[in-house]
């Protein structure tokens, strides 16, 4: 079926441990004018392609949001993901914008909240997330679309809910 309606894509990034999940569950209890999904929720080793930026994996991800919004609602998605590896993709074309939205934080926060609130102590996986924080932090203006940054490192995740909240609800409504 060739989809009707094109909705605006919201898509939650951020490092692991950042607070992306905890955001989303929190916008998820209080949606009424979006809907949430979590990435995660279709991941299947499949899909572990790096070498070309988990194409197939995104993709599978742009034609389940398509459809979903077909209600009339547009989709939060929440996950790891730089534009690049939505905006290449040819369900791309299914949607008017996509916005993307990071959580990042201070690297010493995040490292402690990977230690400490998810038991996480592999120095690889610590790394990547920093790196990836870093990442979004240094290229959020340089790459099109731009990323809007939420920092977490003060913040408690229902203030970080409550600001992209509002940020979705500023752009549906123009």
């Amino acid at each position: 079926m060739e989809p009707t309606k094109k909705q605006q894509l919201f898509v939650i990034t951020g490092a692991s441990g950042v607070g992306k999940s905890t955001v989303s569950e929190i916008l998820f209890k209080n949606e009424k004018e979006y809907i949430i999904m979590e990435s995660d929720l279709l991941w299947n080793n499949i899909y572990n392609t790096p070498q070309n930026n988990y194409r197939e994996y995104r993709e599978l991800w742009l034609k389940v949001c398509c459809n979903i919004s077909q209600i009339g609602l547009p989709v939060v998605l929440c996950g790891c993901v730089t534009p690049e590896q939505f905006e290449l993709c040819d369900a791309r074309k299914f949607f008017k914008d996509i916005h993307y939205i990071a959580v990042v934080s201070d690297n010493t926060v995040l490292i402690e909240r990977m230690k400490n609130k998810r038991n996480i102590d592999d120095e690889n996986w610590i790394n990547s997330s920093c790196e990836f924080n870093d990442w979004l932090k240094e290229n959020a203006n340089k790459v099109t679309p731009n990323i809007t940054l939420v920092d977490s490192t003060t913040l408690a995740p229902s203030e970080i809910a409550k600001i992209i909240d509002s940020h979705i609800i500023e752009i549906l409504r123009g």
